[in-house]
């Protein structure tokens, strides 16, 4: 459970309350952002059919940056991409904790991973990926989307040596070209990407 101390729920609340509004009077959406949706809803459509894998030989996997570095998570996780999407900050809350967002009505806490190796989070917004693993769970801020691709685990290498203690349980591997494969298992159960905000009477 993060800590609440210094969390300004009064005011968090009141800015969910506005987003939720929004959705319940059917605000329309700007051409851009209107676009944006289209456009992933139709390259969804017109990925091809899934390539049946061997077990163990290959694994789909969705390709992102996140404050400068590549990550690769398998694609079971990843329930949708949302290009363009409304975090309330919360002031007070943990640095791993970007904020709250409203997706399909529901909250959902933005988290961000750099923290969860001991480095600095990064500035500005991007694309959200919501992953879980029967629902969502999490929003990762992310940089840059990149791909959703088949990878090898005759292309894996072992987690580098210098990745930093806090986020040894995370990657289960690293690409040739660096990119850090994490564990989505070991993700969605670490205890700082735990939030429990029913309490709070945020959710």
């Amino acid at each position: 459970m993060a800590d609440s101390k210094g969390i300004d729920w009064d005011a968090a609340r009141a800015k969910l309350s506005r987003l939720a509004a929004a959705h319940e009077e059917g605000a329309s959406l700007s051409p851009e952002v209107a676009s944006a949706l289209l456009d992933e809803r139709a390259r969804e459509l017109a990925r091809p059919p899934r390539a049946e894998l061997t077990p163990g030989s290959l694994r789909e996997v969705v390709r992102f940056r996140a404050a400068g570095q590549r990550y690769a998570l398998e694609s079971r996780f990843v329930l949708e991409v949302v290009r363009s999407t409304e975090v309330v900050p919360l002031p007070g809350a943990p640095v791993v904790l970007r904020g709250l967002t409203l997706l399909h009505g529901a909250v959902l806490p933005v988290v961000e991973l750099a923290p969860l190796f001991g480095r600095a989070p990064a500035q500005g917004s991007g694309p959200l990926l919501v992953v879980g693993a029967e629902g969502p769970e999490l929003g990762i801020r992310a940089e840059e989307v990149e791909e959703v691709t088949l990878l090898s685990s005759q292309d894996l290498l072992p987690p580098p040596a210098t990745l930093a203690d806090e986020g040894l349980g995370l990657v289960s591997a690293a690409d040739r070209d660096g990119t850090l494969l994490l564990d989505g298992a070991a993700l969605l159960g670490d205890g700082r990407l735990m939030f429990d905000l029913s309490d709070e009477g945020v959710v």
